[in-house]
């Protein structure tokens, strides 16, 4: 069985937004899989996906603290610099971090522990809003 949708999410501001119930809510047919699999694909370059802790906001500050730390505006090695002073720093983030994920479905649900969600880091200010391919396989109930 496979299902493929797309999701697009509507534009936010840089930082690391939990969109773990937009993701299900885009797969109609997820709780007809007994056992498969879900990958998650984000089609841009400057903005990423990640699992991580869903609990507490501190965490989600923190991430994005941390990669403007690690990869700042104004590198002076910068030569990609036409699109905005962010838009550099946003590819190299984007790389670090990865375009997808891959989530085990069990019994028709995403089998995520207990305090994982699913992120869009968006590195842009304005990325605008971010296409998301869903695609799921496994075996049918």
């Amino acid at each position: 069985m496979w299902i493929q949708r797309a999701l697009r999410l509507d534009p936010r501001p840089r930082g690391v937004h939990l969109v773990t119930g937009e993701v299900v809510a885009a797969i109609p047919g997820l709780q007809a899989v007994t056992v498969g699999m879900l990958n998650v694909f984000i089609r841009h370059t400057s903005a990423s996906l990640a699992l991580n802790e869903d609990a507490s906001p501190d965490v989600r500050r923190d991430l994005a603290a941390w990669l403007d730390a690690v990869v700042p505006e104004g590198f002076p090695s910068w030569t990609h610099v036409t699109e905005g002073p962010d838009d550099m720093p946003a590819h190299v983030k984007a790389v670090i971090v990865g375009p997808s994920l891959m989530i085990p479905v069990t019994a028709g649900s995403l089998a995520l522990g207990t305090w994982q969600g699913i992120y869009l880091l968006e590195h842009r200010d304005r990325g605008g809003p971010r296409d998301i391919v869903l695609t799921v396989w496994g075996e049918p109930a």
